[in-house]
């Protein structure tokens, strides 16, 4: 038995490219490759949705050859990759702000897109240019401007309704979120997704991240008891309430 639906936040590669006195590019190249494991892992065992955080929409403030290197990298997934993940039955779904993308980057997400549209396995979601709170305030302008064309009332915003307008409208929430690196929160990763979420946060950077962690997150997940803010009534809790 799996989750529905597991979120990574791939951090570290920085770190773990300077501790082996490599320049940070090393790194994200490495990581790269775990990436490549794990997606293929989570299809091969039936997964149904796997959401990367792939580059945040803070990332553009680092260096310029580190970013040069991040869109280089996916480039290349995409070049590389997509072929086997269309015949893998993988399906690509991309989140984030699109429209002060360069061109050419656009058009590749928008191929992954349209290349998997029709696959039934796993779903991908890759985070790119992606920052939670500019989801929620895109979506909340989406909102403002549907009320002022007469297309919804204001007493018409529930939980739902907002979710509808997220970018992640048409995905499930995410049971698990792993974390990389030992840091211990979400850097404006899917805010309003998380609410119930369980976290795991592993220590290693995550070109070491394994799929034996893969694994371990997941059963540490199935360990926890999950009450989405109800109680679990037991009979010793029960008794207390008689």
């Amino acid at each position: 038995m799996l989750p529905c639906h597991i979120a990574i936040i791939m951090d570290g590669n920085g770190r773990w490219a300077c501790a082996r006195k490599l320049p940070r590019v090393a790194g994200h190249r490495a990581g790269m490759e775990t990436l490549r494991t794990i997606v293929h892992h989570a299809a091969s065992i039936g997964l149904k949705w796997l959401t990367l955080y792939a580059f945040s929409s803070e990332n553009w403030a680092r260096p310029v050859d580190e970013v040069q290197c991040l869109l280089s990298l996916l480039k290349l997934f995409i070049h590389d990759d997509l072929f086997e993940l269309r015949e893998n039955n993988v399906r690509v779904h991309v989140i984030g702000k699109r429209s002060d993308l360069a061109k050419d980057i656009v058009v590749l997400l928008e191929k992954a897109e349209k290349l998997t549209t029709e696959n039934t396995g796993l779903n991908l979601v890759v985070a790119f240019n992606y920052g939670s709170r500019d989801e929620i305030v895109r979506a909340v302008r989406k909102i403002a401007a549907d009320i002022t064309a007469g297309k919804i009332r204001g007493n018409d915003i529930t939980n739902n309704l907002l979710t509808s307008y997220l970018d992640t409208a048409h995905i499930p929430d995410p049971d698990l979120i792993i974390r990389t690196s030992g840091e211990m929160r979400l850097s404006n990763f899917l805010l309003w997704q998380a609410a119930y979420s369980e976290f795991s946060f592993v220590p290693c950077c995550w070109p070491d991240f394994s799929v034996v962690d893969f694994e371990a997150a997941i059963a540490n997940f199935y360990a926890r008891e999950r009450r989405f803010g109800n109680l679990k009534y037991t009979d010793d809790i029960r008794g207390s309430l008689l």
